[in-house]
């Protein structure tokens, strides 16, 4: 069965493109900041440059290519297989870096709390199309920033079993992470066997990798968590405005990336990844859903599966500040987009305002985007309409198919109604319903499913552990933030909001 694709470049240029990236990875090398991963570098023969920089040989690009799986499975937290992310695998997973939040019971945009953090996680562990969690947003100045990645984390396996996507926020934060999630396998071997996590590793662009990204890195290999290798490009200011000069730069930050994590331990999981914008001087903005930054994210993932990796991107999101038009448009066209191009880890639903704000209304409009997007590209069958002509002697006596014995064997399978979020009323049955917008839409289905929620069971010693875990890397006395129970959740009036009634007015 063929399944829907999308290239968008001749199989030349994706070949040219690689080799420009490979000679000058072998020729102008990168600026490895972290003299421990730079040491393990040079142990292992790379060249430097007379300013240091590390040069990749060839023969080490081929050796690495040959040892990166083409895929992987991740696992939950009991340990069962849950999504395997590498050939026609397309997965959607929330977006992550979010500062602030749209708080759905007012719309207004603040801090994010704990409390925010809890609600996300609850939500998103009963979304149909959202594959894996991931750790969508910080929770402000509630918890210490040196503990704030593991708080997230923490939050995330309270209250679901789903895997998440994650990473640390300083250059030592792996580790704590990494010993937290062990509390779920048998020991550090088991959880290179069946990892319930990926973290994500920021190229850091001007071809350098940072001291965090380089410890990250090493710390996550070693540890058995896969990685996503993701340069944030951006055309117009760190690389070239053009096409295929950005994937060319593209290409070398995350070659070098999926080079060094093979150099660390050979076989380990890696995603080719991405998260390419625009850079506008006019706006002083630098929007990912710009077409031509999709136009590269699609080269990025035609340049990814050319190599033999899965395929990473930051799309299915938005750069509008609302549940509009906007959102809607920029959601849709790039998750459809990444889904034609074979990215099979697709991170951005959730995410408003340049991956600055995380929206729970748009998390659910987002899960019902992907849940048409994954339709759409499933591969094209032949169910029982080949030959057609029963259908058409069907059709011809009753002059219609409704009640067709293909029709009712069929239709709840072949044709796809999206939920409440999405509107697929007539006018009249609309009406009847409330008229309501797709934002009270979407605020009313935020918190039926919070209220469906049902609370994740975790052995009290290993939560305990877990927090232990967290404070120590804490001031001595600083508190852990409260974490609300289910029953603690203030409700709304009929999916009113203060947002709503402003907009009425």
């Amino acid at each position: 069965m063929l399944r829907p694709r999308l290239d968008v470049a001749e199989p030349a240029l994706i070949d040219r493109i690689i080799d420009e990236a490979r000679t000058i990875l072998a020729e102008v090398g990168m600026e490895i900041r972290g003299p421990a991963l730079r040491n393990r570098l040079l142990e292992a023969g790379l060249p430097a440059t007379p300013a240091g920089r590390i040069l990749f040989p060839a023969d080490v690009i081929d050796r690495a290519l040959a040892s990166a799986p083409s895929s992987f499975i991740l696992y939950d937290r009991d340990g069962r297989p849950h999504a395997e992310i590498g050939g026609d695998h397309t997965h959607f997973t929330p977006g992550s870096s979010g500062l602030k939040v749209q708080d759905h019971r007012t719309g207004f945009v603040r801090e994010a709390t704990t409390a925010d953090f809890v609600e996300y996680v609850r939500l998103c562990d009963g979304l149909e199309h959202i594959r894996y969690l991931a750790t969508a947003f910080s929770t402000g100045g509630d918890i210490e920033a040196n503990v704030s990645d593991a708080w997230r984390l923490y939050l995330c396996l309270l209250h679901s079993k789903r895997p998440v996507v994650s990473g640390a926020f300083t250059e030592h934060g792996v580790p704590r992470m990494a010993e937290m999630m062990q509390l779920f396998r048998r020991d550090r071997n088991d959880l290179i066997a069946r990892p319930m996590s990926i973290f994500t590793i920021t190229a850091t662009g001007n071809f350098r990798y940072s001291e965090d990204s380089c410890q990250n890195l090493i710390d996550c290999v070693e540890a058995g968590i896969p990685v996503e290798i993701v340069p944030v490009t951006l055309m117009g200011l760190t690389a070239p405005v053009t096409l295929v000069g950005a994937a060319v730069f593209h290409t070398v930050d995350t070659l070098a990336g999926v080079v060094m994590s093979q150099i660390l331990r050979p076989g380990a999981a890696v995603l080719y990844g991405g998260a390419p914008a625009e850079f506008h001087m006019r706006e002083t903005t630098s929007p990912m859903l710009g077409v031509k930054a999709l136009h590269l994210d699609a080269i990025n993932a035609q340049v990814g599966r050319r190599l033999g990796l899965p395929v990473q991107a930051y799309m299915a999101l938005s750069d509008a500040k609302e549940l509009d038009a906007q959102a809607g448009a920029e959601t849709f066209g790039s998750a459809l987009l990444a889904a034609l191009a074979g990215v099979n880890s697709v991170s951005g639903p959730g995410m408003l305002d340049f991956v600055l704000v995380f929206s729970l209304p748009k998390l659910v409009f987002d899960n019902e985007v992907c849940g048409q997007v994954l339709q759409l590209v499933q591969p094209l069958q032949v169910i029982e309409d080949l030959p057609t002509r029963p259908l058409v002697d069907a059709q011809l006596a009753e002059a219609h198919m409704i009640t067709a014995e293909h029709t009712l064997k069929h239709w709840e399978r072949s044709l796809y109604l999206p939920g409440p979020v999405y509107d697929r009323k007539n006018r009249e049955g609309w009406e009847r319903a409330g008229a309501k917008t797709l934002w009270q839409r979407a605020v009313e289905e935020v918190e039926r499913r919070l209220a469906a929620y049902r609370p994740v069971e975790t052995d009290p010693h290993i939560v305990a552990e877990m927090e232990r875990i967290i404070r120590s890397g804490m001031s001595a006395d600083a508190p852990l933030p409260a974490i609300p129970d289910v029953a603690d959740r203030p409700g709304i009036e009929g999916g009113d909001s203060r947002r709503q009634r402003r907009f009425r007015r």
